[in-house]
């Protein structure tokens, strides 16, 4: 392939609601460009950016991709995007690598929950974008309809470029409204087009809408508005900047149409790709940090700066290992060349470096200022790294992504699966920015979180397809303690007398609360030698092995001072066991005396949802046990921001998602251990003592 420059580069971003054909239309663009040799269909599993055997399977995208193609000397890197909820953080982390969007709308459908979303993504990144209006061709697909809802949803600056010949079946053509010409396709599938004057029957609408993209453009252009209104229009000759600049600064939104599947509208599209999205090089600079990453540092884009490059994405191949895809943030960067990475303080040597072109990979000798590339095994590179000339040090921050919103215990199948199961989890939390794996350190279990249940299922499905580890997955336990409310008093005598040597250990001690998250406070305040000095040590162990072991329901017990006071011994039977077993005799004397309770870990919560649901979701966190803590207005939607026990929390991604149609989010974080009330405590003691813990076990 022919390397390009900056400003003959286009990067553009796939983004919208699942189902509205994105990776069909990527496929169909590639097509129309010469790049691949037929149509790959995705319900055929033949996309080129759907490849993984988990998107074939079940017929969807779940992770973001790469192709590219030509077109009349520009080169167009597309970025192919998940549009279901669960994986759409997916697509916020691609926009680091995009310099424009192309929001897919369904012409049946029009503005759905995820259309909402990547909007919401790319106001957040200042974004360039375009609506592209897809599936034209399918039964009750209305442009005006469509039209209509986007220009309710996000304003005024949404304005077609573009309009339909015909609808539904009889979707054959496209009339572009700048130039006033006709691209007419054919019904095989080629996505060649042949221009066309505007038929007769449409000149009318066509002038109107026309005039109407005219006067948008000339809006916010003071020299375009002086010609408009000396002229009455804009020739097409300053038109087309004049666009090109509304877009590249977000005062216009263009809509577009296509229909992906039978391959209308796509040669167009790629024109208008080509014509009106911004190259990289438009924005002119690029914000980093220093290597403290304290000062920010400003790079331009450009070739003859010193090299930088940020890996935006890592994919773990099977086969080549770890594949790094990064785009030149700056200067030139040549195969076989030495990067330094600045977040690791390590060198990398960038050895065949590659265009990603869906699962394979064309090699190329350079890739210039605002290219995208990628590169197989790099040591110690992940996603978010940057790396450049080490003597132009620059750190570009990644994207911060919300964190897990559920949890699952997961347990391996067979001794062998549990050998494998760290490497394999490692690789792939490498590859999935939201996937996290820890250790439970109180009930034991390995926890494996992420964004929602189906989310958690197509990493085990991986695990097993990819790394032959084989899991079951089950909900977690919750990590309750047990703590005191009361104060108590209580002798541990051990007496045991056998042939030869016998034990005895004899130790009296107070047992006190403590303020919630204090722990746990050993006070010797043994005087006259009541105990020697070196059993005191083993009395303290024996009472923190039995608090660990639990009393209620065999949770640690935790907020608590023992205060050793008196107690005796015996010269020849005395031990550090023996005094071991009486400091935990006498723990357990004190835990009935003092009040027992349970404890629960307390999330707090936050709840962003469109305002219209934020009385339900109230209502419903109340129902939880929650308490709200607040609530603030962010545009058209409401944070609620509320703590609630994690017990009420495990099923809340799937409850939200159903009272709010898929359009509220939530993020939670540790706060705090609270009481659980009594008539749920006994609850959970009871299920303790069924299954063989708490008091059980004296």
């Amino acid at each position: 392939m022919k390397i390009y420059d900056g400003e003959n580069i286009r990067n553009v971003v796939l983004l919208g609601h699942a189902d509205t054909g994105k990776t069909q239309l990527a496929s169909a663009m590639l097509y129309a460009a010469g790049v691949t040799t037929r149509l790959g269909k995705v319900d055929d599993g033949t996309s080129v950016t759907d490849f993984d055997e988990e998107e074939i399977e079940r017929g969807f995208t779940i992770s973001a991709a790469l192709a590219n193609a030509e077109w009349n000397g520009t080169k167009v890197n597309l970025i192919d995007t998940p549009g279901f909820n669960i994986f759409l953080y997916e697509a916020e982390a691609a926009l680091k690598a995009a310099d424009a969007a192309l929001l897919v709308v369904h012409a049946v459908s029009g503005v759905e929950v995820q259309t909402e979303k990547t909007w919401s993504f790319c106001q957040k990144y200042n974004l360039p974008r375009a609506l592209v209006m897809n599936q034209m061709d399918r039964e009750r697909a209305s442009f005006k309809r469509a039209l209509d809802a986007l220009t309710e949803a996000f304003g005024r600056s949404v304005i077609p470029v573009q309009l339909p010949i015909g609808e539904e079946k009889d979707f054959h053509g496209v009339i572009d409204l700048v130039k006033m010409r006709a691209a007419l396709y054919e019904s095989d599938g080629s996505g060649k087009a042949k221009d066309s004057d505007i038929p007769a029957d449409m000149m009318e609408a066509a002038t109107a809408a026309h005039e109407a993209l005219v006067e948008m453009v000339a809006e916010g252009n003071d020299k375009l508005m002086e010609e408009f209104f000396e002229k009455g229009t804009i020739p097409v000759d300053d038109l087309m900047p004049g666009l090109r600049q509304a877009v590249a600064e977000n005062r216009l939104t263009p809509v577009v149409v296509s229909a992906a599947l039978p391959n209308i509208g796509t040669q167009t599209l790629l024109e208008f790709i080509a014509d009106y999205m911004p190259a990289p090089t438009a924005k002119g600079t690029v914000e980093g940090l220093d290597q403290e990453g304290g000062q920010p540092v400003t790079r331009k884009i450009s070739n003859d700066e010193p090299a930088s490059v940020f890996v935006f994405k890592s994919v773990a191949d099977p086969f080549a290992g770890r594949l790094s895809l990064f785009k030149v943030m700056s200067g030139v960067v040549k195969s076989e060349a030495t990067l330094q990475n600045f977040n690791r303080g390590v060198a990398e040597r960038l050895a065949h470096i590659a265009i990603p072109q869906g699962k394979a990979q064309n090699a190329v000798p350079e890739l210039r200022a605002g290219d995208i590339g990628v590169v197989a095994k790099l040591k110690e590179t992940l996603t978010g790294d940057t790396l450049g000339d080490k003597n132009a040090p620059i750190i570009y921050p990644p994207v911060k992504l919300a964190e897990p919103a559920i949890s699952f215990a997961i347990e391996p199948k067979s001794r062998g699966d549990e050998d494998k199961l760290s490497t394999a989890i490692h690789r792939m939390l490498e590859e999935d920015l939201l996937l996290r794996f820890a250790r439970d350190e109180q009930t034991k279990e390995f926890l494996l979180s992420g964004s929602g249940q189906q989310h958690v299922e197509v990493a085990v499905s991986k695990l097993k397809r990819r790394y032959n580890v084989e899991v079951t997955l089950k909900a977690p336990k919750i990590p309750y303690r047990e703590t005191i409310r009361g104060k108590a008093d209580a002798q541990g005598k051990y007496k045991k007398q056998t042939g030869g040597h016998g034990q005895y250990g004899d130790c009296k001690i107070k047992m006190e609360p403590l303020g919630r998250g204090e722990g746990f406070d050993f006070v010797n305040d043994i005087f006259g030698g009541a105990i020697p000095r070196n059993y005191i040590p083993a009395v303290e162990k024996g009472i923190i092995e039995s608090a660990a072991r639990g009393y209620l329901a065999g949770c640690p017990v935790v907020d608590f001072r023992v205060t050793l006071y008196d107690g005796s011994y015996h010269e020849v039977d005395s031990s550090e066991l023996a005094f071991k077993i009486a400091g935990s005799m006498a723990f357990k004397k004190c835990m009935e005396q003092a009040k027992p309770c349970l404890l629960e870990p307390i999330m707090d919560v936050e709840v962003n949802v469109p305002e219209n649901y934020s009385g339900d979701i109230m209502g419903n966190m109340t129902s939880r046990r929650g308490r709200i803590q607040g609530m603030d207005p962010k545009g058209h939607s409401t944070i609620i921001k509320a703590q609630v026990p994690l017990a009420e929390m495990l099923t809340y991604a799937s409850d939200l998602t159903s009272m709010t149609q898929g359009r509220g989010s939530y993020s939670m974080d540790f706060s705090h251990y609270d009481i659980v009330p009594q008539q749920i405590a006994d609850k959970i003691v009871a299920e303790a003592k069924a299954a063989g813990h708490g008091k059980e076990e004296e």
